[in-house]
């Protein structure tokens, strides 16, 4: 091989370029790669709904030794506690043995809910043969894409005794699906020349859940009470339980490898549950000398409100209940602690490049992206993090060998998105956003690499120490 010109060497030296994180791995480090995604591809499975993901993150917390906090307890270094917000969003996290005051927490912030189809509350209804649940869409997503597509039924239904019951229907091989119907193309004309937002309206998305009229000729709507008798004798449901359900449509697909070589993975909930299954499993895997919390949040797709959303107090509270125990003041640990707001990123396209800036978009493959600064065109809502501080995590990958990119969302006119990092950063916290890159973000199939899912991973771990 010919030596390199005097330009080549400082162009190696001086130059940057991504690095796709399967050129480089190892092939041991490959096996970690593709084992890895298959725990992710369970957890996926299980943990379709945030109360589900929850569930999950709450199990396999006690597994490994944890045990529920409340506030108030007594803390000591070495403690492992998990921390649970109405079942629906959880924080799990270690207590370390450095002065929380001097070294602050550790935090990484994921949100585990998904944009889906819920259910009203009063939805059910009989027209034409068929009977319907009538829908209200949560987050942002292209409605169209949610028809014709098998759906599965998920939640919760307090009953009008106060009982509550757990619903998983559709995602068995013998379980029935639900369905969201639409316009054959023969008589879709009109429909084809709405634009895309208009093909299908939001009172349009309702699922199909019954076709089989109950044998009584002297009742109304028969299918309607067949499917009330139904749940009736299953799940001891009447109509009005529906009035205190939290009931949601999410698609009935597993979690599939996608492409002969298997190195991608295509998935409902990777935005942003393809976050916060590492942030789980680095907090539950690694040990540390810092204060580090996993903070698995609810609400961020409709902008992280409410009691389980991160702009709630009870996160702020649950963070100062953990300095108060450790005898720290909070004001104090605030302004040491630094967080990583891990959510997804897009991953370029070049299926649809005009809307990307490819210098500063992310691809597929090069690991895990940091976005400094999140927002919409020039920067609004963004708490975008500063040069020391992405200097100080960058270092802290170089020196654990995360494979890592940079990226924005979109072009500066075009794109733009929010996460939870500028709720933590409003609390003093060092923060920036760092997440997996994510092929057609919100739809109810989407895409990433098995490489990126790693490479979050272990950015978690270099994080942690």
């Amino acid at each position: 091989m010919a030596e390199k010109s005097k330009g080549q060497k400082l162009q190696e030296k001086l130059s940057y370029k991504k690095t796709n994180y399967f050129e480089v791995a190892s092939e041991q480090e490959r096996k970690e790669i593709f084992a890895y995604a298959e725990g992710y591809k369970a957890f996926l499975d299980a943990a379709k709904t945030e109360r589900e993901a929850c569930a999950v993150a709450v199990e396999a917390a006690k597994a490994k030794g944890f045990t529920e906090y409340s506030f108030g307890d007594a803390l000591k270094a070495g403690d492992k506690k998990y921390f649970v917000n109405r079942g629906k969003s959880v924080v799990i996290f270690r207590v370390g043995s450095k002065n929380p005051e001097e070294d602050g927490f550790r935090v990484i912030a994921s949100h585990i809910d998904a944009p889906r189809i819920d259910i009203k509350q009063n939805p059910l209804y009989e027209d034409s043969g068929m009977c319907f649940l009538k829908t209200h869409y949560y987050g942002g997503i292209k409605k169209y894409q949610w028809t014709a597509i098998p759906l599965a039924l998920h939640g919760a239904v307090v009953r009008k005794d106060g009982s509550k019951i757990e619903l998983s229907i559709g995602e068995k091989p013998s379980d029935p699906v639900f369905y969201i119907d639409d316009l054959l193309p023969h008589l879709g004309a009109d429909q084809m020349a709405a634009k895309a937002g208009k093909i299908i309206e939001g009172e349009q998305l309702n699922v199909v859940v019954g076709g089989l009229p109950y044998a009584d000729g002297e009742v109304s709507d028969k299918i309607k009470l067949t499917v009330l008798d139904y749940l009736g004798k299953k799940y001891g449901m009447c109509e009005e339980d529906f009035l205190s359900a939290e009931l949601s449509a999410v698609p009935a697909y597993p979690a599939r490898d996608v492409g002969f070589d298997r190195a991608l993975i295509g998935a409902y909930g990777h935005d942003d549950r393809v976050c916060a299954y590492p942030a789980m499993t680095a907090l539950l895997d690694g040990a540390t000398e810092h204060t580090v919390l996993a903070m698995l949040v609810d609400k961020e797709e409709i902008g992280s409100e409410g009691t389980t959303g991160m702009q709630s107090k009870v996160y702020e509270d649950l963070m100062e209940e953990i300095a108060i125990a450790l005898g720290a003041n909070f004001r104090k640990v605030r302004a040491a602690s630094k967080c990583l707001s891990s959510d997804v990123t897009a991953a370029y396209d070049p299926n649809f490049a005009g809307v990307y800036e490819k210098m500063n978009s992310a691809m597929l493959s090069c690991g895990t992206a940091m976005c400094k600064f999140t927002g919409a065109r020039g920067k609004s809502g963004s708490s975008d993090a500063s040069a020391e501080f992405v200097g100080e995590v960058r270092k802290m990958f170089e020196e654990s060998g995360v494979v890592w990119q940079t990226a924005e969302l979109g072009k500066v006119d075009i794109g733009g998105g929010g996460t939870v990092a500028k709720f933590l950063a409003n609390l003093n916290i060092d923060t920036v956003d760092l997440g997996v890159p994510v092929i057609s973000m919100h739809a109810p199939w989407e895409l990433i690499s098995k490489a990126d899912l790693y490479s979050n991973y272990k950015a978690f771990l270099a994080f942690m120490k």
